[in-house]
């Protein structure tokens, strides 16, 4: 029953994997294409194609890791498991922080606030995306550092006391975790927080159209409105990517029953896989070259005929 169980979900999880790379593919083909020939390159542009290529090293992490373990897993040494684990916390990393700082990037040049500080962030929105970035490397370096020796430490026997030992391993380890669920609860709060005022900035907004007598219909509304439904729907899945971490991180005793193991993966990968879907969605110049490229076949059997 667990075989027929893990093959189901390995067909699923295949084909959330190659939606997944085709939709992270088509982002950056889309957006290296112009900047080929464009010199310049819009910053939200600049996120989404690295937030493509981010994703498609996190995809491929975790299809190698669910392969490996389930089907070969005498292939699992502790190098190959390093490698993939850090392979996979670098892209997550860098793909929930372009993600959030997609958010604050909506949030700074739709929004409309008086406030000094906000109008000074909305100027500099660029150095606010890349000092975000420069700023949360510095605990992605750390995190890699603790996962490498707790990895190692788990893997590898050493000499001396063993209680010292399995004390020096637990330490690390909940270093580890808590860092873990501290990097990744971050930019889904800082996320949820730019969509809270995007709300509050349209509700805002609304109760100006009112009493000016122009109804709700102006194009600023309309930039409103669209922006919140990619970004509630990147939160929904945001939401249930984190929380999906951070259970399988606390309660790791519990991936060793296979039904558990097998949720937790589908739900992980569900979240790079459709949330790069609703970016093509949500970006005309990105919605015309998918159209684009399912007319293409069309044509060719036109052509053929």
């Amino acid at each position: 029953m667990i075989k027929f169980i893990s093959n189901i979900v390995s067909v699923l999880l295949t084909t959330e994997f190659v939606l997944g790379n085709f939709a992270n593919g088509l982002i950056a083909l889309v957006n290296c294409n112009d900047w080929i020939k464009r010199p310049k390159i819009s910053l939200a542009d600049g996120i989404l194609t690295a937030l493509a290529f981010c994703r498609i090293v996190m995809l491929w992490a975790m299809l190698i890791n669910w392969y490996v373990i389930v089907y070969n897993p005498t292939l699992y040494n502790s190098k190959v498991k390093i490698i993939v684990h850090v392979a996979w916390t670098v892209s997550n990393h860098f793909s929930n922080w372009l993600a959030t700082s997609l958010s604050i990037f909506y949030l700074l040049k739709i929004a409309n606030f008086s406030s000094l500080i906000f109008l000074h962030l909305k100027w500099r929105v660029k150095s606010v995306v890349l000092m975000m970035m420069l700023g949360t490397s510095l605990f992605l370096f750390s995190q890699v550092a603790l996962l490498s020796i707790d990895e190692a430490l788990q893997t590898n026997e050493y000499e001396g006391n063993t209680t010292q030992k399995t004390k020096l391993r637990d330490i690390l380890h909940l270093l580890n975790v808590s860092l873990f669920t501290l990097t990744n609860f971050t930019p889904f709060t800082m996320s949820l927080t730019s969509f809270l005022l995007l709300i509050f900035s349209l509700c805002k907004h609304l109760r100006k159209m009112q009493l000016s007598g122009k109804g709700s219909q102006d194009p600023s509304t309309k930039v409103h409105i669209k922006v919140m439904q990619t970004v509630i729907s990147f939160l929904f899945l945001f939401a249930i990517y984190i929380l999906a971490l951070i259970l399988s991180v606390w309660n790791s005793n519990e991936l060793q029953k296979e039904p558990v193991r097998m949720l937790y993966d589908v739900l992980l990968i569900m979240y790079p896989s459709i949330h790069s879907c609703i970016l093509i969605w949500g970006n005309r110049k990105l919605t015309q070259a998918f159209l684009s490229f399912l007319w293409q076949p069309r044509c060719w059997l036109k052509e053929r005929k």
